[in-house]
């Protein structure tokens, strides 16, 4: 099975736009003069702006739709999965029987970069497993099961020992 087959994968490995608040009519039997949405994009690491803009654009086919960007994008260049950070966590994983991941932490890794410290990667890992066919995730119903929740900070608890030198 290739991974873009699974909705949830698909979505993570390009940039996807999604509206997520729509604004429009004043009155139910009154029809509103001018509507707006704000359309939320998860933008991949190195893909224009200009270009998700035009696609949007391009999406719409109508002249009259004006797309405009709510603020600025924070854009850098993506972390490196060193092998030593992607094989603890792996290693952690398979203890616990499951698999961690991690994600690029854009904001921290951007900052990071404009500083004149040492530039280090800057990735998150995240400790939670669930059912992929029950995602929750900025729902005002948001929630995990206990069971990863638990799991979860064992998981944490033991990547952070094995960075940290510990078994």
């Amino acid at each position: 099975m290739r991974i873009t087959a699974n909705p949830f994968f698909n979505a993570q490995l390009r940039t996807t736009c999604v509206a997520t608040m729509l604004e429009g009519g004043a009155a139910i039997n009154a029809c509103r003069q001018l509507a707006s949405a704000k359309v939320n994009c998860r933008v991949i690491p190195g893909e224009p702006i200009e270009g998700v803009k035009a696609a949007l654009e391009k999406v719409l086919a109508d002249d009259q739709i004006v797309v405009t960007p709510l603020d600025s994008p924070t854009l850098s260049a993506p972390s490196v999965l060193s092998d030593q950070v992607l094989g603890r966590s792996q290693t952690v994983g398979r203890i616990l029987a499951w698999r961690g991941g991690v994600a690029d932490h854009e904001y921290r890794r951007h900052r990071r970069q404009l500083s004149s410290q040492r530039r280090h990667p800057h990735l998150r890992t995240f400790g939670l497993a669930g059912d992929i066919a029950e995602n929750r995730a900025h729902g005002r119903d948001e929630r995990i099961q206990v069971k990863s929740f638990f799991e979860g900070g064992e998981y944490l608890y033991r990547l952070v020992k094995a960075f940290a030198g510990g078994q």
